[in-house]
C-alpha cells in the first residue's frame, strides 16, 4: 500500500479519535521522559547530535499538540543530573543545545501569543553560566503568563530534588524554624523543585523503556504511565492520542 493511500487514512484515524478524546477527561499535567534520541540516530545511520536535533524539533511539535489539547501543564524531562557522567563531548553539545532551545522558546510567538509560563526544574547551579542566565531570562520574560505551563527538568534528578528538599528542611529544624513535628507531605512539597505544579496526571516514556528512571520520584505517586514503543524523534501525534485515551480508559481511585 502506497503512502498516499495510507496518508488520508492515518489522517481519518487521527479525527476520530481526538474526536473520542474529546468526550473523556483531559489531564492536566502530562509529563514526558524524551527517551530514545541516540538510539534513534544510530538506526537511521546518523551522528547523534542529529538524534538530538530531530529529538529538539520533536519536542516543539509535541508541545503543540499538547497546547492544542488544552493540556494546562506539560513537564518535560530532557536532561538528567546522571546524564553528566555521559562523555564530555555529548554533554556540552547538550548544554549547547538547551541554551539555543531556551533562547528560542523566550522569544517564539508560541510561548507569548498563547500565555505560556516557563520554568525550570533542577539543580540548575550544575548548569553552565550560559544556559543558566538564559533560563533566567526565559522564567522572567513569562512569569506574567498563566494560561499554560512548560516545566523543563533540566539537571533533574528525582533523587537529588529529594535529597535536596530534606537537608532544607533539616537546616530549618535545626534553626529553630520548624520542629519536626512539623515535617508534613505538604511541607515536603514545598520544598521540591515542583512547588506550585499539580501532580501529573500522566507520565508518557518513549523508545519502549518501562521505567521512570527518577523522574519525578514524589509527584507520580498516583499517575497513570503510558510507555510508547517508538524513539522519541519518532514519536507521532497519535501516540499522544493514545496516550491519553489510555489514560481516560483507567479508573483513578488515588488508593481509595
Amino acid at each position: 500500500m502506497t503512502f498516499s493511500i495510507l496518508n488520508p487514512i492515518y489522517a481519518y484515524y487521527k479525527r476520530r479519535i481526538k474526536h473520542i478524546l474529546s468526550k473523556g477527561p483531559t489531564p492536566e499535567h502530562i509529563g514526558i521522559i524524551l527517551d530514545g534520541n541516540r538510539r534513534h540516530a544510530k538506526s537511521v545511520g546518523v551522528k547523534m547530535g542529529k538524534g538530538y536535533e530531530l529529538g529538539s524539533d520533536k519536542l516543539e511539535e509535541v508541545l503543540d499538540w499538547c497546547w492544542d489539547l488544552n493540556i494546562k501543564v506539560v513537564s518535560v524531562w530532557v536532561f538528567s543530573t546522571e546524564n553528566f557522567s555521559r562523555p564530555k563531548e555529548e554533554v556540552d553539545l547538550l548544554m549547547s543545545m538547551s541554551t539555543k532551545k531556551i533562547n528560542k522558546l523566550r522569544q517564539s510567538s508560541q510561548i507569548h501569543d498563547n500565555g505560556i509560563k516557563i520554568r525550570v526544574s533542577g539543580s540548575r547551579e550544575k548548569l553552565p553560566k550560559e544556559l543558566i542566565d538564559e533560563i533566567n531570562m526565559a522564567e522572567k520574560d513569562t512569569e506574567h503568563y498563566s494560561n499554560y505551563i512548560l516545566n523543563i527538568c533540566l539537571a533533574y534528578g528525582g533523587r537529588y530534588e529529594l535529597l535536596e528538599a530534606m537537608q532544607a528542611i533539616a537546616v530549618k529544624v535545626e534553626n529553630g524554624e520548624l520542629s519536626s513535628q512539623d515535617i508534613s507531605e505538604d511541607l515536603i512539597g514545598q520544598h521540591l523543585y515542583t512547588v506550585g505544579l499539580p501532580d501529573p496526571d500522566l507520565i508518557i516514556r518513549s523508545s519502549g523503556t518501562e521505567r521512570l528512571s527518577g523522574f519525578l520520584m514524589w509527584q507520580s505517586a498516583y499517575s497513570e504511565f503510558y510507555f510508547a514503543e517508538c524513539f522519541w524523534p519518532m514519536f507521532r501525534e497519535i501516540d499522544l492520542y493514545r496516550a491519553i485515551r489510555t489514560y481516560q480508559q483507567r479508573q483513578r481511585n488515588y488508593g481509595k
